[in-house]
């Protein structure tokens, strides 16, 4: 394991396993930094400058043709070349030459980011509908005032919003289902392990194997976002690396959302934020009201309670915690309201961090 605490930001912009939780590609590495970030407030600033190097060059690649991004990286090897003939080079404070990090950070990762930028520029709608053979492809659009409900040949419906669109082959094949949306829908998606569901939407992927789940795309941002029900639901950027990673795993991998869950993709950075819904549902219904009532009832017992039936994960010191108790009726409050009045009660405070719960407390007497 590496010792992360004496990374500055251009060694977080170095390491490979950070680049992947920059660009949400992996799982594991998603849940280490975010994780890690929480325990180490003290390294903030370096993990933000060490993200700004890495998507400022993104962002570089993106906005240069071809040809000239070729030139940069012939000029860059014969100043690396002159540089390794010279006797001594002068270090230059960080501040001072970040260009220059930025520029040999942009010939050793270069192609990767620029094979990675060049899958994942923005397609739009009708350029994703390649995708589906054009003589079996169907094409349904919601121009009315009502939702509309759409039927797949596999048994899944789709309530398409008005003012959307999506497109679909008439007999899915080749072990995917794929559909196209633009626009707003809700899923219900049939459970069939051997044949994958792919939503495409702009440059964002999103991949169940059954459940229910529902997408909604900001026309003037282009921003994503994908809210659970039920089930669980993989979502990733649209590269071509992902794709034919992700179409060869019968698995669920990228970032995985689990009910309550959401995630946010952003357009411009490719940046995939996932939190909480708005308003957290009972996933697990308990068996009788009596459930959320608590009469001196050990912390932890309290948090696995709600962990179980919010189907959410909630991070606390459990030896800090271990003489807090809660005696309270919490039976009709949501969700968050029931978080506000344990912390309250246990003189604590909360804030949601990727999804989960994190509890702060100094412990109770």
């Amino acid at each position: 394991m590496k010792d992360y605490s004496t990374f500055k930001a251009e060694d977080f912009a170095e390491d490979l396993s950070f680049r992947r939780y920059v660009l949400a590609t992996d799982e594991e590495d998603i849940s280490f930094w975010n994780e890690w970030i929480l325990m180490n407030p003290s390294k903030k600033d370096e993990i933000l400058k060490g993200k700004e190097i890495l998507l400022s060059i993104i962002n570089a690649f993106n906005q240069i043709g071809d040809e000239e991004i070729e030139q940069e990286i012939a000029n860059l090897n014969v100043k690396i070349d002159e540089k390794e003939n010279a006797k001594s080079i002068k270090k230059l404070p960080f501040q001072k030459i970040w260009w220059q990090v930025a520029a040999v950070l942009a010939f050793a990762f270069g192609l990767w980011f620029y094979n990675y930028n060049s899958q994942s520029k923005t397609t739009n709608y009708d350029g994703l509908t390649s995708l589906i053979e054009k003589d079996e492809r169907i094409e349904k659009v919601n121009s009315g005032d009502k939702l509309m409900v759409v039927t797949l040949s596999d048994g899944s419906s789709i309530v398409l919003e008005k003012g959307s669109r999506i497109s679909y082959p008439k007999h899915f094949s080749k072990g995917k289902r794929e559909v196209i949306l633009s626009g707003e829908a809700f899923f219900e998606i049939a459970k069939d392990p051997s044949m994958p569901f792919y939503v495409y939407t702009n440059n964002l992927v999103t991949k169940v194997l059954g459940t229910s789940f529902s997408i909604q795309e900001d026309k003037q941002t282009n921003n994503i976002k994908v809210i659970v029900k039920t089930g669980r639901v993989s979502v990733f950027a649209r590269t071509e690396e992902n794709l034919e990673k992700q179409q060869a795993n019968s698995n669920l991998a990228g970032l995985v959302l689990t009910p309550n869950q959401q995630v946010v993709f952003n357009s411009e950075d490719l940046n995939l934020v996932r939190t909480l819904v708005e308003t957290p549902n009972v996933v697990e219904l308990p068996i009788k009201q009596e459930q959320f009532e608590f009469e001196k009832t050990p912390i932890h017992e309290v948090f696995a309670t709600l962990e179980r039936f919010y189907g959410l994960k909630i991070v606390y010191d459990a030896e800090v915690m271990k003489k807090c108790y809660l005696t309270a009726s919490l039976n009709d409050e949501p969700l968050f309201e029931k978080l506000n009045l344990i912390c309250k009660t246990i003189d604590a405070r909360y804030e949601q961090i990727d999804a989960q719960i994190i509890i702060y407390s100094k412990g109770c007497l």
